[in-house]
């Protein structure tokens, strides 16, 4: 196995939200992507989903449940990888579970796709669950070699959607409870009217603010969540 595929499973950030517990709304979808981690449902799942509907939480939740279960798993972020994708799949069909991200950043790519179309059957025949991620259904991603949307269009296919506002700010509520702070109606709505409300960009903001709020032993409140954000500009 080469040293990019051995890498991949930490290719996101530890410590970061990435548990099946805190994806709220389509609980179907959720608990398909989940049944994957165990390696209880089809070789292959195609997750489909506009940008900040939590597809790549979900598949980094997939990676984090199969790994406390023991088994081998991968993410691969396919947007990074493309310019190497045949080396970075080099021996990940012997993992257990590989989610793979992003595929729509393949599409046009004849190296990358070719890669991904042997990669799938290389797993395949190993007998190694696939999630697949993108921002729309295999057919519509603009992939050029037909037997690759042939192969992505086989087994479990869901559809994901961006939660509302409602949903967005208990998931920033847990996330910040989990944390340990304290952040009233008044802090959610500042948050929502200063940054961008998809939900890895608030989750980051409060990585950040988690971070800044523990150096300077300060509680959340607007005034200081104001400095933290002047500093950073």
């Amino acid at each position: 196995m080469s040293e990019v595929s051995a890498q991949l499973p930490l290719a996101f950030k530890a410590g970061s939200d990435q548990r099946f517990v805190d994806f709220l709304g389509q609980e179907p979808v959720r608990r398909a992507i989940e049944q994957a981690a165990c390696g209880e449902s089809a070789h292959a799942v195609f997750l489909a989903g506009p940008s900040g509907s939590g597809k790549s939480h979900l598949l980094r939740a997939a990676v984090s449940h199969a790994h406390a279960l023991g088994r081998a798993a991968a993410y691969v972020p396919l947007a990074r990888m493309a310019p190497m994708l045949a080396q970075a799949l080099d021996g990940l069909e012997h993992r257990q579970l590989v989610c793979l991200d992003d595929v729509q950043a393949l599409a046009g790519d004849a190296g990358a796709e070719e890669a991904l179309f042997h990669f799938y059957n290389r797993a395949k025949a190993a007998g190694a669950s696939l999630v697949f991620a993108a921002g729309a259904m295999p057919a519509q991603l603009g992939i050029r070699l037909p037997d690759l949307v042939s192969r992505l269009e086989q087994g479990l296919r869901l559809n994901l959607e961006v939660l509302d506002e409602a949903g967005k700010r208990q998931v920033l509520a847990q996330r910040a409870a989990r944390r340990g702070l304290q952040i009233d109606e008044a802090v959610v709505d500042y948050l929502f009217t200063r940054v961008s409300r998809d939900l890895q960009s608030l989750g980051e903001l409060l990585d950040r603010l988690d971070h800044a709020s523990l150096a300077a032993q300060r509680r959340l409140t607007i005034p200081f969540i104001k400095t933290v954000l002047h500093a950073e500009a």
